[in-house]
């Protein structure tokens, strides 16, 4: 019994850990996110009803909306190429930078 407990602390250390290493960087995302501002707002506060606001969302679910227009589960004309080129890294970094923006 005590094994399986150290196995199953052992195990979630680890999950924890790679949770953690996959971070982004917000500096390196607002670097990147000059062409997201177009249509966004430079903090993610988009003026504009039609694209929604990026600032203070989940930066996981920033991700998952990135890697679904990149791949083409989530169809969008605007958002697909923009979202083409983007690094997994590159989009753990830009949803890092706008999680931590303030929504207005």
């Amino acid at each position: 019994m005590r094994h399986l407990l150290v196995a199953a602390i052992a195990g979630a250390s680890l999950v924890v850990s790679a949770a953690a290493g996959a971070a982004g960087d917000a500096a390196a995302g607002k670097s990147k996110s000059a062409v997201c501002a177009a249509c966004h707002g430079a903090d993610g506060n988009s003026a504009n009803a039609m694209w929604p606001k990026l600032a203070g969302q989940h930066a996981t679910y920033l991700v998952k909306q990135l890697k679904d227009f990149k791949s083409g589960a989530r169809k969008d004309p605007m958002m697909a190429p923009m979202a083409k080129p983007l690094s997994d890294q590159d989009m753990e970094n830009l949803a890092a930078y706008y999680a931590s923006q303030k929504q207005k």
